[in-house]
């Protein structure tokens, strides 16, 4: 019976040994296996997706392992975003010293992407940490437009100062020198003539900023006119007779007659006399201004012709510009302002039209407005080419002769 119970409990001793060695080694490996971590959080915190579709500014969210967890369509747009990574290293850094000290940060970055053509864009960046899960949040606004504006702004206050500074100035040293030369009549005369021409060029400054400010940025006009073209040539021709005749340029008008389009009468007659201005300022002695109206299935087209000293090809693009002056000594010889042709552009946006220009070095140059034809208007195939009409000078080439126009003639 004794034997019995030792064999017995000699049994159970071995199973109990049996279970812990089986035991013992899962133990030992759940002790040396490291514990995996967490997995970083990917959801959001509540309403913050709703706010971020909101926003207007470029805004992307970064999980604790830099992954992009949420961006807008702006920041994958400007390129700021690709996939589920932030491809500017410098926002990343920032995100990262934000996601480590919990400081707000806020700077501004240039970014050079393809889209943005040679010119970098401008961010204005805040970068923030949301909540205390380790997720940043990262909004950039582009700046670009408004420091183009600001630019613009900061130029045009330059440029206006120093051309009212200018006969300003010329007015006041005039002034002294004609009480200082009282005694002298032929000197008061001559120095008289100069102070009106000062006071002319500065109404001409004054005259432009006030046209310029009344179109500029206007809606287009919802109620235009029935403006006569053979008018408004004529009108601009006759306002450059005098300063043609003295130089000897022979003035023509031709193409087709009896054209009509809708718009304001007097900001057309502005425009095409500032492009018969300019050609007949900017044109040697002896030459040729040609104004012709032709009509095309969509549009009028009044062509102004110089046989002038033409434009450079790396202006051209600029001529348009407030104030730029491809010649700024010649410029201001002519009287010009540099606002001529920034008008001319504004009026033609004012009618949904466009003024174009071709121009070469040496042989002239040609600027052509362009209007729409209103809906509804009448077609006509058998407009017949007005004929040439020329005054001054001595002569020179025809205008070149075009295929028949098919446009909207007067009745």
């Amino acid at each position: 019976m004794q034997g019995e119970i030792l064999t017995v409990v000699a049994a159970l001793a071995g199973l109990a040994i049996g279970l812990g060695a089986g035991l013992a080694i899962p133990w030992g490996r759940r002790r040396r296996s490291p514990v995996p971590p967490s997995p970083p959080p990917t959801e959001l915190p509540a309403g913050t997706a709703e706010v971020l579709a909101a926003l207007p500014s470029s805004a992307v969210v970064l999980d604790p392992a830099d992954r992009v967890l949420r961006a807008s369509s702006a920041a994958r747009a400007y390129g700021i975003v690709r996939g589920d990574e932030m491809v500017i290293g410098d926002l990343l850094a920032l995100a990262r010293q934000v996601r480590r000290d919990g400081v707000i940060r806020e700077t501004e970055i240039e970014v050079e992407m393809r889209r943005f053509g040679p010119d970098a864009a401008t961010f204005a960046v805040r970068v923030a940490p949301l909540g205390g899960n380790g997720l940043v949040l990262v909004l950039a606004e582009d700046q670009t437009e408004r420091l183009r504006v600001d630019a613009v702004r900061r130029d045009f206050v330059a440029n206006i100062s120093h051309e009212l500074k200018t006969p300003v100035g010329a007015l006041s040293l005039l002034a002294e020198t004609i009480a200082d030369a009282s005694d002298d009549p032929d000197a008061v005369r001559r120095f008289t003539g100069r102070m009106q021409q000062e006071a002319s060029r500065l109404t001409n400054v004054i005259q432009d900023l006030i046209t310029l400010s009344r179109i500029q940025g206007a809606e287009p006009m919802a109620e235009p006119t029935e403006v006569d073209v053979d008018e408004v040539i004529e009108e601009a021709l006759d306002t450059v007779r005098t300063a043609a005749d003295a130089k000897g340029i022979e003035l023509a008008a031709g193409g087709t007659s009896g054209l009509v389009v809708m718009g304001d009468e007097g900001l057309l007659a502005t425009a095409l006399r500032n492009l018969v201005s300019n050609a007949v300022a900017y044109s040697p002695q002896r030459t040729r201004v040609s104004v012709s109206a032709e009509a095309t299935e969509q549009a009028v087209e009044i062509s102004v012709a110089d046989q002038g000293i033409g434009i450079p090809p790396q202006d051209l693009e600029r001529v348009f510009e407030r104030f730029y002056r491809v010649d700024a000594a010649r410029s201001r010889s002519t009287g010009g302002t540099g606002l001529g042709l920034a008008i001319v552009k504004h009026i033609m946006t004012h009618h949904r039209g466009e003024v174009t220009v071709w121009s070469k070095e040496g042989s002239g140059s040609t600027f052509t407005l362009r209007l729409p034809l209103s809906e509804g208007a009448e077609h006509t195939e058998d407009a017949e080419p007005a004929p040439t009409t020329s005054t001054a000078g001595d002569g020179g080439p025809p205008p070149t002769e075009r295929p028949k126009p098919i446009g909207r003639q007067r009745k």
